[in-house]
């Protein structure tokens, strides 16, 4: 059986967080996942998940400055990257996630990005450890953020076990490694043991994953027989109104 999550940073972003989980369960999802849900109240997220029963997978580290993308590699920016971690961790734990993706950012040719990025990823593993989640590092595709730190899955591979933290997983974003050399079945079987979630988006459009180039209804059951058991995120920018382009999911249920 395939599991989705819903990302609420897309889908039913209009409405207040605790409605759109309640959307997610009538629509059908056994799990949501956000992106900065900190202008919304925990307390009120935490009761709508109690209320529907599902899960809250995961949410970002702050984004910082427009284009930044992140703080985490960012030289000179070490307090504000330990404050936004720990901002995450601490509404992360309030609601009951599973995990925090600490953003890296985009550095450019600053030297240093990478090693400062490893420091701060030994930080966010040791509030994981306390806090009993996990730290996701997320691969994005040079086209939609030109200059991110790591691009590829294999790229965030090799970080993974620089720090060697067993805290410490990989988003697998089909969207993102479609982009950046495809080939998606092989790459996630060949990182499989590092692999902490799966997203997927139609590509090239990163909308509903009933058009485009990839044909998930038949990726996704296959990722799954590679050994993958947990849950696949919707993270697509919906053509229309979120629950207008939902058809795909009575497709994939049938897989």
């Amino acid at each position: 059986m395939i599991r989705l999550s819903a990302n609420l940073g897309f889908l039913w972003a209009d409405r207040p967080l605790p409605d759109a989980i309640h959307a997610a369960k009538a629509a059908g999802f056994e799990a949501v996942e956000c992106h900065w849900p900190y202008g919304e109240d925990a307390a009120a997220v935490a009761r709508a998940l109690r209320d529907t029963g599902l899960p809250m997978l995961g949410l970002n580290t702050a984004k910082g400055r427009p284009g930044e993308f992140g703080l985490s590699a960012l030289p000179g920016r070490k307090s504000e990257a330990r404050d936004a971690i720990e901002q995450a961790f601490d509404y992360g734990a309030a609601i009951g996630a599973g995990a925090v993706h600490v953003m890296a950012g985009v550095p450019g040719k600053a030297p240093g990005a990478m090693a400062i990025f490893h420091d701060n990823l030994i930080a966010a593993c040791d509030l994981a450890a306390r806090h009993a989640m996990t730290v996701l590092i997320e691969p994005l595709n040079a086209r939609d953020v030109p200059g991110y730190l790591h691009v590829t899955v294999e790229a965030a591979a090799a970080i993974v076990r620089a720090v060697a933290r067993p805290e410490l997983k990989i988003m697998f974003d089909c969207y993102h490694q479609q982009i950046m050399g495809g080939d998606l079945l092989r790459r996630f079987e060949a990182h499989l043991g590092a692999i902490g979630h799966v997203q997927f988006a139609s590509v090239p459009w990163r909308r509903e994953p009933d058009e485009g180039e990839v044909a998930y209804d038949r990726l996704l059951p296959l990722l799954r027989e590679a050994g993958w058991t947990g849950f696949f995120g919707a993270e697509y920018k919906p053509r229309g109104e979120t629950d207008l382009g939902l058809g795909w999911i009575e497709d994939f249920r049938r897989r």
